[in-house]
């Protein structure tokens, strides 16, 4: 469990346990279900009724039972689960838990540019990672996952060219693990942009033996000296699959490190330090900063006043066809 801290949305310290046994107690009376992802804190994901990537959690959302589904993790996660189970109520602990990724593709840039390829006569299908809004996911004829991505790609037909939105970054080793050439969205996450191989490298020599597991999202150079690259999920099977005790150099968010723990206790995990854009020095900023918003207090508040709620929106129905047909088929 981590130390206790101070929520600094709230500003009074309440004692995380007692958050934890509210929450427990609140979820009976609401007859809600607790969703988390991996990149929450520990103490969310110990508390939740489902953990996992993007992919999992989706499929899990819709086999809930009851009436309330709470998301803890970010705005698009929400939404997809509530055009998933549109007779749900679902709360997400935080409205301003957005996406960087999310954020770097809006639904008026998109349908632009991809009215520009089709002037040109290009013939092309648009693949968009599941790190979108709901309203791009509209204008989409694939959705994926870190988890899914290389399975989706292969049912583009191969007379169509593929417009990979919004990370650049996944988009690329797509194309070498698939050799499926792409039209690439300039996207990336803060969170994986900003690793250190300098300081990667760095680790690895200090821990011999030990292996590198990163996330598709991160760069070209970090995936590079990488030992093992997946999803979420991915990692997690990964390390659960080798039963010897070893050392694990972790490039992608810190929180990731707590379902690891979890699953192969066996093993010792240091996360990769990244580096602040603005002074170029070695920080521990491999955390998402919208994901953080994510709180016990938070939790147990959306609970207890059932709100915020994700609210149906006209453009979902488009955007669950696509969602249906990715993940669920």
């Amino acid at each position: 469990m981590s130390l206790p801290t101070i929520d600094p949305g709230e500003g009074v310290y309440e004692d995380p346990l007692d958050l934890m046994d509210e929450i427990d107690a609140l979820k009976k009376e609401k007859d809600a279900t607790l969703l988390a992802h991996f990149y929450i804190d520990g103490d969310i994901q110990d508390v939740a009724d489902f953990t996992g990537d993007s992919l999992k959690l989706a499929r899990d959302a819709v086999k809930v039972e009851t009436s309330t589904i709470v998301f803890s993790g970010v705005h698009f996660m929400a939404e997809s689960t509530k055009i998933l189970s549109p007779e749900k109520i679902v709360l997400l602990p935080d409205l301003h838990a957005g996406c960087s990724l999310a954020d770097s593709c809006q639904y008026g840039d998109l349908l632009q540019f991809q009215e520009k390829l089709r002037g040109e006569g290009r013939d092309f299908e648009t693949v968009a990672y599941i790190n979108t809004s709901a309203k791009v996911k509209s204008l989409c004829d694939w959705i994926v996952t870190s988890g899914n991505a290389r399975e989706i790609i292969d049912r583009v037909p191969a007379d169509k060219e593929i417009l990979f939105v919004p990370d650049q970054h996944l988009g690329r080793y797509l194309q070498e693990v698939t050799g499926r050439q792409m039209i690439l969205w300039p996207g990336s996450c803060m969170v994986h942009e900003i690793f250190s191989v300098q300081d990667l490298l760095r680790a690895k020599k200090n821990n011999p033996g030990s292996i590198v597991l990163a996330h598709p999202e991160c760069p070209h150079s970090i995936l590079e000296v990488s030992d093992f690259i997946g999803g979420t999920e991915k990692l997690r099977q990964y390390v659960m699959s080798i039963k010897e005790p070893g050392t694990f150099l972790i490039a992608t968010e810190a929180n990731m490190i707590h379902p690891l723990e979890k699953s192969a206790p066996q093993h010792t995990y240091l996360p990769v330090p990244g580096i602040m854009a603005s002074s170029g020095e070695t920080c521990a900023c491999n955390r998402c900063p919208h994901m953080a918003l994510n709180t016990l207090q938070k939790v147990r508040d959306c609970l207890k006043y059932g709100k915020p709620e994700i609210e149906w929106q006209p453009y979902f129905d488009k955007a669950r066809d696509v969602l249906e047909r990715s993940l669920l088929q």
